[in-house]
């Protein structure tokens, strides 16, 4: 159970778009002066360098954030998401990738608060490290976050950003996504939930989706890219997805612009796509 380690896929598609949403999500938080809580339940090291064993063995970064870096024809909404990386590698050269804790940092504002859940030791230290100086504003938690949230929940401000990423190693994650989610709900109904899961043959991940749109909610977007076709083997994930409980209003028609770019530089293969469906009251 923990020995997924992120800086294998630091920097991939999935990374582009799951970091790209919660920029966009949290820019639309930061629209009111009322403080919030960022909640990051698989939090992993917080930031990775691309030039360690770990990240240079399928070096997917390249097919990733390398592909978007240095393009003249980055569309606007994009171009946040992209200042969060370049300020990390004030040098020009990618060196560094901004994982979610990373990628909120930035955008957090005095009042607003980070908690980072992460279950594997030395990805906690890690990320203990890389936040040693940001006082009480985050708290770094050596914990399963799927329970470990409920601490949480609701926020004293009634105003929270979830994100939810594990890495769906055990199967068993994708019940207990499920599980986590019904019981969120019913302590915090109007928070805002952003699910991330990996496109791949297994049919737990192509049902997932759908499961999360039975749950108790008026409000969801859904979102998924694919960079390829599914391998013949099996084996391998062709794209991922976001579910997202109480979506900005604002994300649909930024989503229809950003997507289609995405599928375009990205795209490794005929099979390249996504799919855009939401239900906004």
């Amino acid at each position: 159970m923990l020995s997924y380690r992120h800086a294998f896929h630091a920097g991939n598609h999935a990374d582009v778009l799951k970091h790209f949403v919660l920029v966009q999500v949290l820019e639309y938080f930061n629209q009111k002066d009322k403080p919030y809580f960022y909640i990051d339940t698989h939090a992993g090291a917080g930031c990775y360098a691309l030039d360690e064993a770990f990240a240079r063995k399928n070096a997917e970064y390249e097919e990733g954030v390398g592909r978007l870096l240095g393009r003249k024809d980055v569309p606007s909404e994009l171009k946040e998401y992209l200042r969060v990386v370049r300020d990390l590698n004030p040098g020009g050269k990618l060196r560094l990738y901004p994982g979610s804790p990373c990628c909120a940092a930035p955008l957090m504002r005095p009042d607003d608060k980070m908690r980072l859940f992460e279950l594997h030791p030395a990805d906690s230290r890690l990320l203990a490290k890389t936040f040693e100086n940001a006082g009480s504003q985050t708290l770094v938690l050596e914990q399963d976050g799927f329970t470990g949230i409920n601490a949480f929940l609701p926020p004293p401000t009634r105003r929270g950003l979830v994100l939810i990423d594990p890495p769906y190693e055990v199967k068993t994650d994708y019940r207990t996504v499920l599980t986590m989610m019904k019981e969120s709900l019913r302590r915090f109904p109007t928070g805002t939930y952003i699910v991330w899961y990996p496109k791949l043959h297994s049919m737990a991940s192509r049902e997932l989706p759908e499961k999360l749109k039975r749950l108790p909610i008026t409000s969801w977007l859904h979102v998924s890219l694919d960079v390829q076709k599914p391998s013949d083997d099996g084996f391998g994930m062709h794209g991922s997805g976001l579910f997202i409980v109480n979506p900005p209003w604002t994300l649909p028609p930024v989503l229809k612009k950003v997507m289609p770019y995405l599928v375009q530089v990205l795209g490794l293969d005929e099979g390249a796509g996504y799919q855009l469906e939401s239900e906004i009251p």
